[in-house]
């Protein structure tokens, strides 16, 4: 797992590193060699960079005193000279470079800017940095949008200049990079708001050859997964199993309304590898469930008039539930009386369970203000997984704002912290998701924009549910279970947009490719490991 910090947790870094004998003045010039080597691998003859007047500028300054020496033909180009930058280290390595052969251009004009970058073949963004927040001001506010109109091929460095690095948001301009070289540590606003879309690839410099010895005496805003993170929750598929060893689901869900939505999050239980799967329905939809899943055996329960689970439910339900490795409840449920009393009693078993969709809109019916104000409701010894998107997710907090990563990163922790429980999880699901339990944060790789369609969180639960159930409990983090899951989830979606495009895919789609993308995930994880395929 890769550490992922917030500007705080970064500054804190820094200053441990200098008391283990490295300077900051040393980070920066380790910091512009990383970022020289990277513009380097484009081949440039003509590279522009554009400095601020902070350490991020500094980094610039460095890298392109380095890229000069490599026969790189640097302009540099700063809002003010190198003799009045504050920054002592950025003013020092910035009169050193603009003393050697590098052409030094300052405060241009939008059209001498332009000018000036019609000529490179790359262009290192160093203006602002990591303590950069709110709007960007003049000259950037005109020289980003100048870069963006070339469409020009952009590293940045550290974050795209514009975007904040705690929260991904864009305030006013932003560059667009095609790579961004961040340092130390990637910065968890490169995940979060407008970050994926602005960052382009990332990779990482170290910078100190110590830095596994020290990263972790500060805290990870997140940890990114690695492919062999994954290897052990890998299901194995003994030759003496049945179909109920295999791991068996019952999947609490539909309605009159939607009864697709149970329909999804069976069939992708079952192709994700549990060995028996039955639908607890309400009655007026069972048939329907019945012929879309003739291999499913699927119990009708009583039902209000709207078609959805009535005021008898919860008994037969809870029933049920107790006959089953795992429990999934809430795609296609809708939000009734009848569904929140099913809802509170299978939060009262002993069951591994897995809420999603309307069961945690019934859930923030529970409580007024937020359900971490009221934890004694959804604590529970037994495993619960939580599967909100950003608006479930601020409902479940009590309307607060969630809508970007960082955002649903502190609602999730809210709702963790309060029930204080090693296996209570929060999948909060968005562009990027993030799995949060009582001590770790981690970020599974991130699906494609093919999956933002109708009934794919109802496959995504479907897959939670069926390793929670192959696993039988016998799961040292349930934090990592949950990211092979996703992960398979993410390879559904680029799997089917390999075979349908990318905006073709639906729903069924993600579940007929499920067994390719749990191969591909298998086949990633091993080879990450160093494991070969058959061992």
């Amino acid at each position: 797992m890769k550490p992922v910090l917030n500007v705080e947790e970064v500054l804190r870094l820094e200053d441990l590193i200098e008391k283990e004998g490295t300077s900051k003045a040393a980070l920066m010039e380790h910091a512009g060699e990383f970022a020289a080597d990277r513009v380097y691998e484009f081949a440039p003859k003509h590279v522009v960079v554009l400095c601020g007047f902070g350490n991020n500028g500094g980094d610039g300054w460095v890298a392109a005193d380095i890229l000069s020496h490599k026969g790189v033909t640097v302009d540099v180009v700063t809002p003010i000279e190198p003799n009045e930058i504050k920054s002592p280290i950025a003013r020092h390595v910035a009169r050193r470079t603009a003393g050697r052969d590098v052409r030094v251009v300052v405060g241009p004009s939008r059209d001498e800017l332009t000018a000036i970058l019609s000529k490179a073949d790359v262009v290192l963004d160093a203006i602002l940095g990591t303590g950069f927040s709110g709007s960007v001001r003049a000259p950037f506010s005109i020289w980003i949008p100048a870069l963006n109109e070339l469409g020009l091929t952009v590293v940045s460095i550290d974050v795209p200049s514009g975007l904040n690095a705690e929260t991904g948001v864009v305030d006013s301009v932003c560059v667009e990079a095609m790579a961004t070289v961040t340092l130390l540590a990637p910065k968890i606003g490169l995940y979060s708001g407008e970050g994926p879309e602005v960052a382009g690839e990332i990779s990482c410099g170290e910078l100190y050859d110590r830095l596994d010895e020290v990263i972790d005496d500060v805290e990870h805003a997140a940890e990114i997964i690695e492919p062999a993170d994954l290897v052990e929750y890998i299901p194995d598929l003994p030759a003496n199993v049945n179909k109920y060893s295999r791991g068996s689901v019952l999947v609490v869900a539909g309605s009159a309304t939607y009864p697709g939505a149970a329909i999804l999050a069976a069939k992708a239980a079952a192709r994700a590898g549990a060995g028996y799967v039955t639908v607890a329905a309400p009655e007026p939809c069972a048939n329907l469930i019945r012929m879309a899943l003739p291999c499913v055996p699927v119990v009708g329960i009583p039902s209000d008039s709207r078609g959805a689970f009535g005021a008898a439910a919860s008994s037969p339900v809870r029933e049920l539930a107790k006959k089953f490795d795992c429990v999934l409840c809430g795609p296609g449920m809708t939000v009734t009386a009848g569904g929140m009393q099913v809802v509170t009693d299978l939060l009262r078993t002993e069951v591994p369970l897995v809420l999603d969709a309307d069961a945690l809109n019934c859930m923030s019916r529970l409580a007024i203000g937020g359900i971490e104000e009221t934890p004694e409701v959804y604590r529970r010894e037994a495993p619960l997984i939580l599967t909100p998107h950003n608006r479930e997710l601020s409902r479940l907090v009590g309307d607060a704002r969630v809508d970007d990563l960082s955002s649903a990163i502190d609602a999730a922790q809210k709702l963790v912290w309060a029930a204080g429980s090693d296996n209570l999880i929060v999948i909060a699901k968005g562009p990027s998701t993030a799995i949060v339990g009582v001590e770790k944060v981690l970020l599974p790789m991130s699906g494609p924009a093919s999956l933002a369609t109708a009934g794919s969180g109802d496959v995504l639960a479907g897959i939670i549910a069926a390793n929670v159930a192959v696993s039988h409990g016998e799961v040292d983090r349930w934090e990592l279970l949950c990211a092979y899951a996703v992960a398979v989830h993410s390879y559904t979606g680029y799997a089917a947009a390999a075979a349908m495009g990318e905006r073709s895919v639906i729903a069924t789609d993600l579940v007929d490719v499920l067994g390719d993308a749990m191969h591909l995930v298998e086949s990633e994880a091993l080879k990450d490991a160093g494991i070969e395929l058959g061992e």
